[in-house]
């Protein structure tokens, strides 16, 4: 095995396990905020506000999966 088909494969790794925990989180975020305006319509508003807020951290932890893929690839 070369050095490019190692960065490759190091890079496919590094992004793929790197954004399965952020795909399970914002579907465990989005399930929860779902079922809480269901039991209380009233507070939708800011159930919605801390939901978008908690899918941005959690899809932060994505991209940064993402950028050290790069790193590996390209150093």
């Amino acid at each position: 095995m070369d050095i490019e088909s190692a960065r490759l494969l190091g890079m496919g790794l590094a992004v793929g396990l790197g954004v399965i925990g952020p795909g399970i989180g914002i579907g465990l975020v989005v399930a929860g905020a779902l079922e809480a305006m269901g039991r209380n319509p009233e507070a939708s508003g800011k159930i919605i506000t801390n939901m978008f807020i908690g899918i941005a951290f959690t899809e932060a932890l994505a991209i940064f999966a993402l950028v050290i893929g790069f790193i590996i690839k390209y150093t």
